[in-house]
């Protein structure tokens, strides 16, 4: 079932120097359970392109559905994880992860009840009462995803999520988040520069030509034989440096 669809999506907007077109004629659909990255040259209107699935930015032309239906502003459906953590600095981890569900007014037992699971489940069970200062940047980003599955939400959208983090911590979050987001079984979208990380999270890449950004490309990506699927096992096999080729050409042609 496809559980996200963009239909001929389009933006333009107004800047001090006119009118700027973002990106144009946009349409895929994402299947439940699936992870989907988003790549392209800088400024084709990725970033742009997430806030209009999320609701956050009215498109120009075209629509989104959300579970088969047209979306009307912000979606309970989605969750939304920005490029840094903004975890509440004044608030516990456990005050924190309450806070996306006190907005909503959703706080209950059962909210609580899988806040509390995934907390322990992934690894801050025992930092609930800690304060985000006292967290390691890779146990901010986890602490900051599950704060947004907390509210229970089908489709997860990452905007360069973890273009913060050094080298090393990145390779050991998308890890993290990869296994926390299979077992939680959520779809996701993700928008990223880099073009490995992309390869080894993802079940398609949709490639994005320069501004006005199009959709060039949507690439299946499948590693045969691989068994146990994490994004660095996919780096190290022989399919790895195909796609990095392939997808380094085609946002060469932009160049």
């Amino acid at each position: 079932m496809a559980v996200l669809q963009a239909q001929g999506l389009g933006v333009t907007y107004q800047a001090e120097n006119g009118e700027v077109r973002a990106f144009r004629d946009i349409s895929f659909s994402v299947e439940a359970g699936q992870f989907i990255s988003i790549v392209g040259p800088s400024g084709c209107g990725k970033s742009t392109l997430l806030s209009a699935l999320a609701g956050l930015l009215a498109p120009t032309t075209g629509q989104v559905l959300v579970m088969g239906k047209p979306a009307a502003g912000i979606s309970p459906h989605i969750g939304y994880m920005l490029q840094r953590d903004a975890l509440l600095e004044w608030r516990t981890i456990w005050q924190n992860v309450l806070f996306g569900l006190e907005v909503r007014g959703q706080v209950n037992d059962e909210t609580r009840t899988r806040a509390r699971r995934l907390l322990d489940s992934y690894g801050l069970g025992g930092f609930a009462d800690k304060y985000p200062r006292q967290l390691s940047g890779g146990m901010r980003q986890r602490a900051s995803l599950i704060r947004t599955l907390a509210a229970g939400p089908d489709i997860l959208l990452l905007d360069e999520a973890f273009s913060a983090l050094d080298y090393q911590t990145r390779l050991q979050v998308t890890e993290d988040v990869y296994a926390i987001l299979k077992r939680e079984g959520a779809t996701a979208l993700m928008v990223t520069h880099d073009i490995p990380e992309a390869i080894s999270m993802a079940d398609r890449v949709l490639i994005l030509s320069a501004r006005p950004g199009r959709l060039r490309e949507d690439l299946p990506i499948a590693f045969p034989g691989l068994g146990r699927r994490t994004p660095l096992s996919c780096r190290s096999h022989p399919a790895f440096q195909t796609y990095f080729d392939h997808i380094w050409k085609e946002l060469k042609r932009d160049a």
